[in-house]
């Protein structure tokens, strides 16, 4: 028998791995996402106690959703409603009564499809499709959730009861959308997916750059949609953009806590695997000619991977790449970054021209890459006075410690040098 921290941990693990997987199937039988979700928490305790005495089973995700439906029974027998709750409660004695000692995939159906796009339904906002995704199909505590976005436990439990409440009462369907509809859903789970991992990636707001629990469950988010849909592109595209992504994160920031920008950063902390299995899928992928803009942004970011320096980068197949992903997403936050790549691809004076077009359109006030990457290019031109004003604005909106700290030194060896009468001589990148 484990020990008991070793216990412990292992059922941790199971219920991480599984809690998505399990839940989705007890959602599509009962209808009810926080009944399924109280009755598998009433069975994740259970096995704490029982696992304790008799070790693990043979099947725990079995045993966890035996345990769950009969937990669900029990629930449905105390209801005022019982009388209506007939069939569902002989179905679930049914599949109660199975043999908890099948393997899990014969005894769980996968129903995490469904279950991804109930969450990521438009009628709920965008905050709520985030922390109810994580809930549900990654099995993240409210706390968890909430520090993640800084919010308050309490705050962030009334944000996900009102969600499934609203589930409930609008009776939004738990399937998969009709092929009519399908696409235009399926942009808003990719989209909910992609948003965890930037929030990992790159907190908004908050003492670290990188939130690792963010990233990682966005990244295993998108292996599960591709493993559900494995002839969508997008999804294909998705999940390679992230691994991409993520391969630079050991190298992002320095020991001493400071953002490295990605200039700086030690090539040989890149997680080679990672980037060799993004290059894989997009190699699979970009022959099918359905190219997305999850694609074009892996394809980019591919790029910067498999460049051996930071000098030897391929700016004019980068600069490509972002006209055709501006042609697809003519948005102004495009536009911020094809500016970059134009700066390192032409010149900055021309980036900067592109930069100012695209903040008179009006769309980029609040902001603060635009800042950030205006000061730089300003800076690269030597026009300090001018770039020491972006690197103010940039700062203020700043809500990140680890990205304030960043532009603040880069605003302080601008003005020593400055002070000095010298140029700087290596002006880095603000990409990280």
């Amino acid at each position: 028998m484990l020990p008991p921290l070793s216990l412990e941990r292992s059922i941790n693990k199971i219920v991480r791995e599984e809690w998505g997987r399990i839940l989705a199937s007890l959602v599509k039988h009962l209808g009810d996402i926080q009944l399924a979700e109280d009755c598998l928490q009433d069975a994740v305790i259970s096995a704490m106690n029982h696992w304790g005495k008799n070790g693990l089973p043979n099947s725990p995700a079995a045993w966890l959703i035996t345990v769950a439906r009969r937990s669900a029974i029990d629930e449905l027998r105390r209801r005022q409603n019982f009388a209506s709750k007939q069939a569902e409660i002989s179905y679930l004695l049914d599949l109660a009564n199975r043999d908890a000692g099948e393997t899990g995939s014969e005894i769980i159906p996968d129903k995490r499809l469904e279950l991804i796009f109930t969450c990521c339904h438009p009628a709920l906002s965008q905050k709520t499709q985030v922390a109810l995704t994580l809930r549900t199909l990654c099995g993240l505590s409210t706390e968890e959730i909430a520090s993640a976005f800084l919010d308050k436990p309490d705050a962030m439990q009334q944000r996900l009861t009102r969600a499934k409440k609203k589930i409930s009462q609008a009776a939004i369907p738990y399937h998969i959308p009709e092929a009519d509809d399908l696409q235009g859903r399926l942009s808003s789970v990719l989209r909910v997916i992609y948003l965890i991992f930037n929030e990992g990636y790159s907190a908004s707001v908050g003492e670290s750059l990188i939130k690792t629990n963010l990233s990682d469950e966005a990244i295993r988010l998108a292996r599960i949609l591709r493993h559900l849909m494995p002839d969508e592109t997008e999804v294909s595209g998705l999940l390679a953009l992230v691994l991409l992504h993520d391969s630079r994160r050991n190298a992002r920031i320095s020991p001493t806590g400071q953002m490295i920008p990605l200039a700086d950063q030690n090539r040989s902390r890149w997680n080679k695997s990672q980037i060799c299995e993004g290059v894989t899928i997009l190699e699979m992928t970009l022959p099918q000619r359905r190219i997305g803009a999850y694609q074009l942004q892996a394809a980019i970011s591919a790029v910067h991977a498999q460049s051996p320096t930071w000098e030897e980068t391929d700016w004019p197949e980068i600069l490509a790449l972002y006209n055709l992903l501006y042609a697809l997403q003519p948005t102004p936050v495009v536009r911020v970054n094809h500016a970059v790549a134009l700066s390192y691809a032409k010149s900055p004076n021309d980036a900067l021209m592109v930069l100012e077009a695209a903040f008179a359109d009006g769309e980029l006030g609040l902001y603060q890459p635009f800042y950030a990457a205006k000061a730089d290019l300003l800076q690269r031109l030597d026009r300090r006075d001018e770039a020491d004003e972006m690197y103010r604005i940039a700062i203020d909106l700043s809500e990140n410690d680890q990205e304030r700290g960043f532009l603040q030194n880069q605003k302080a060896v601008m003005n020593e040098c400055g002070r000095q009468g010298t140029t700087t001589q290596v002006v880095r990148s603000p990409l990280n």
